[in-house]
């Protein structure tokens, strides 16, 4: 294994990390909810109590990237797959968020640092899940 040093960035992975770390716990705190994101959207539909901040959340999420590109140069997308792999995956991962009652913001960062049994178990699912459709369409389908 060797390290690409060139775009190693630590740095901005960490300062990620806590800005992800700090807006999940103000939201707790001011909320009494977790920043589950899945759950977030899902009540944006519903135009239910507290839209606004739910809205606003959200909105940060979408604006970050053109925040960020005030300072750095974004890194450059590649997409190796078709619209319909993407569509299909995106319907999978929407309807196992639903299923299992969140997705990585709400189980992955949020419970965990509840130290959360259930989101333990979801997380090492879902983690586990995503390693094995790694393995099955790269090396197994050669996709």
């Amino acid at each position: 294994m060797t390290i690409d040093w060139y775009n190693f960035t630590p740095w901005s992975a960490l300062v990620g990390g806590a800005l992800i770390g700090l807006s999940a716990s103000l939201f707790v705190l001011m909320n009494g909810r977790i920043a589950g994101i899945s759950g977030l959207l899902g009540s944006l539909l519903e135009r239910g109590e507290g839209f606004g901040e739910k809205a606003l959340f959200v909105l940060g999420i979408l604006l970050a990237p053109l925040v960020w590109q005030l300072f750095s140069r974004l890194p450059d997308i590649q997409i190796d797959s078709g619209w319909l792999t993407l569509t299909v995956a995106g319907l999978l991962v929407g309807i196992g968020s639903r299923y299992g009652a969140g997705c990585t913001s709400g189980h992955g960062v949020c419970g965990l640092s509840r130290l959360s049994p259930r989101s333990l178990a979801a997380t090492l699912t879902f983690m586990a899940a995503g390693f094995a459709t790694v393995f099955v369409l790269r090396h197994l389908l050669g996709g």
